[in-house]
């Protein structure tokens, strides 16, 4: 879904076109049943601030969307002022200096592109059409981001339209406290970022894939293995397990084992991958292929249309895990056993960070990621399946350690996303940027619902 086609114009409740605008806003075909009061397609920057000081003037609460991939549409609130940026998406490159600056509403597979062409790089969203205003915000977990940091680490500057009306630069050494916040608190930001200064890197020489498939009968093992191997595993390597009904090669029941790896050579790549011909479960697999090199755009377009498909009443859950695998075994097994129908999937992810980032707002994560998608392709299917990807988080939430915000479900479960320490910070400095809480935050947060047993 690549939006911000034509120029934007204000829609109100009952003018023609206005479910649609807002509907317009999502990747995901659920309708919430929420509507915004007004939804602004902003043109430029002016159309921003103009909208802002509106919507103070008549108090009306905030909420800002740029790709629209937002699985729980946190943008899609009862009532208030809804900002599309989707048609702000200028980019602007230097490679002399190996920086750029872009609008919130580009599109992680359009950046690429044209960073492909200086032989540059940066950590852009995994799927193609992920927008990078919301991307960037809650952190950032892009391609070869273990090796490169979070996007939002290679962030340098923000230009940002606060509460107030005003346009103010952001970075390190101004407005530090903005900077601070903007990196991490996702949705529950407190102003609209109009443009990104981003640091960029050389690109890799190497960009490849190597993929494993195995049973669905072999899921103790694999999983076993997996969290066995994962902190020996480079760091230019993304090892990843996705099980599904359709698995390439069985198109059954299984568990696909995917190394994408970004290197400086071939020979780095194949060393860095051998973990995999290695392993002493290889026998079991149903399918192993050769490190193959693939350019990233096929990576990006392909991973989103097998397994993010457009037209999908989308539902997900996700949690950072950091002991050991075996307790977890059966909730995986029941999981797999339980999994509705495809593109539903689920995703385990080796992440193992570095042992200190820089301060800023993020600041949850662990060795392992589990997340949970459910696609719901009628409407017949959503009373089925809506609280799968609920229920199962919920059934595991012992091992939690948090949650990531690009897939969180706070409205549902409400679950730690950022250290006290960090939200009690993003909270002060709220209160001094936005004192009359003109833009709404999260759906939910765990230290509002003492009560709540998912709070972890």
């Amino acid at each position: 879904m690549v939006r911000g086609k034509g120029k934007g114009v204000v829609l109100r409740r009952g003018d023609a076109g206005f479910d649609a605008a807002v509907l317009a806003t999502s990747f995901n075909a659920r309708d919430p049943g929420r509507r915004p009061d007004i939804v602004v397609q902003a043109n430029d920057v002016g159309d921003v601030i103009t909208a802002v000081n509106q919507a103070r003037e008549h108090k009306l609460k905030i909420t800002v969307c740029s790709g629209g991939h937002s699985w729980a549409q946190n943008h899609i609130r009862e009532g208030g002022l809804l900002i599309d940026m989707s048609r702000i998406r200028s980019i602007e490159i230097n490679a002399v200096n190996r920086t750029a600056t872009i609008g919130p509403g580009c599109i992680s597979g359009e950046v690429n592109a044209a960073l492909a062409k200086h032989r540059l790089f940066f950590p852009v969203a995994h799927a193609y059409t992920v927008g990078l205003g919301g991307f960037l915000l809650q952190g950032g977990f892009g391609w070869n981001s273990r090796m490169m940091g979070l996007g939002c680490e290679n962030v340098l500057g923000i230009d940002v339209v606060l509460a107030d009306g005003s346009l103010v630069h952001a970075s390190a050494t101004e407005n530090a406290d903005l900077f601070w916040a903007a990196r991490g608190a996702g949705p529950g930001f407190f102003g609209v970022v109009v443009r990104y200064h981003l640091k960029l890197h050389a690109r890799p020489k190497f960009v490849g894939m190597k993929l494993q498939v195995f049973r669905q009968k072999h899921l103790e093992e694999v999983f076993s293995w997996a969290d066995s191997v994962g902190p020996q595993v480079s760091p230019k390597v993304e090892f990843q397990m996705v099980f599904n009904h359709r698995c390439m090669g069985i198109f059954s029941d299984g568990i696909e084992v995917y190394a994408p790896v970004l290197a400086d050579s071939w020979k780095e790549a194949r060393e860095a991958v051998a973990f995999i011909d290695d392993s002493p479960i290889r026998s079991r697999a149903s399918l192993t292929l050769p490190l193959m090199p693939f350019s990233l755009d096929f990576m990006m377009r392909s991973g989103e249309k097998t397994l993010f498909w457009p037209g999908v009443r989308w539902f997900a859950d996700n949690m950072w895990l950091d002991g050991p695998i075996t307790p977890l075994l059966p909730g995986l097994r029941r999981i797999a056993d339980t999994q509705p129908p495809h593109p539903s999937h689920v995703l385990w992810l080796n992440w193992n960070p570095p042992p200190q980032r820089e301060d800023m707002a993020f600041s949850v994560e662990t060795r392992t990621y589990l997340a949970l998608y459910t696609a719901v392709r009628n409407a017949a299917d959503e009373a089925k399946y809506a609280n799968w990807s609920t229920e199962h988080m919920r059934a595991l939430s012992e091992h939690s350690h948090g949650i990531q915000l690009a897939d969180e479900n706070l409205a549902l479960r409400p679950a730690k996303f950022m250290s006290a320490a960090n939200l009690a910070q993003l909270d002060q400095i709220r209160a001094q940027r936005d004192p009359q809480g003109l833009f709404h935050a999260w759906m939910g947060r765990p230290d509002q619902m003492p009560n709540n047993p998912t709070a972890s």
